[in-house]
């Protein structure tokens, strides 16, 4: 049986949950899979602790809670830092590398960096930020298929953002096959930091 945990930390106001929501719609809607998804966040809309939860598997989710997180999405530097425990001992780190700092990680475990938010700035709107995220975590693990992450992202943003939203997701996309096609994993990251 084919399951993944991902967990998506960052702070309200960066489209933690939206991305989870994607994640989830990609697998259950595009890939016929079975997702689940949790989420939690602070009192406060924006700037407060946010997290997202999501499980996808080819067969049912018996329990929606990530215990070991195969994937951590780390869009915030508390978010990381509250989280990076509670990855699976193979776990691969999926990160905003402007604004976290990954610490020493397992021997199995992989870490992967992208500025989203500067790809985002130039792409005019800090704001998709999350969607840079979104492409680059499909272009360096392959948990789901590029294209049905796609489809779900154009199917989830407000209506007149799909073209700015996919163009980010593009960008993400992009950063993360030339990180990948270069081999940078966890020893290339550790020398960066």
């Amino acid at each position: 049986m084919a399951t993944t945990e991902i967990r998506i930390t960052g702070f309200g106001g960066q489209g933690v949950i939206l991305c989870g929501y994607v994640i989830g719609k990609a697998a259950s809607i595009y890939n016929n899979q079975h997702a689940t998804m949790t989420q939690s966040f602070g009192p406060e809309a924006r700037g407060s602790a946010c997290s997202a939860q999501v499980i996808t598997s080819d067969e049912r989710v018996l329990y929606p809670y990530v215990t070991a997180a195969d994937i951590l999405i780390a869009m915030s530097n508390d978010g990381y830092t509250m989280h990076k425990d509670s990855m699976d001992e193979k776990g691969i780190l999926v990160y905003e590398k402007d604004l976290v700092t990954p610490k020493k990680l397992g021997k199995d475990m992989k870490a992967y960096g992208v500025p989203a938010t500067r790809i985002a700035e130039e792409l005019g709107r800090k704001i998709v930020l999350n969607i840079v995220m979104l492409g680059f975590m499909g272009a360096v693990t392959d948990v789901v298929p590029m294209e049905a992450l796609r489809k779900a992202v154009q199917s989830s943003v407000p209506e007149g953002t799909e073209e700015l939203n996919l163009k980010a997701f593009d960008r993400g996309c992009e950063y993360g096959l030339d990180l990948k096609g270069k081999g940078a994993t966890k020893t290339q990251e550790k020398a960066a930091l």
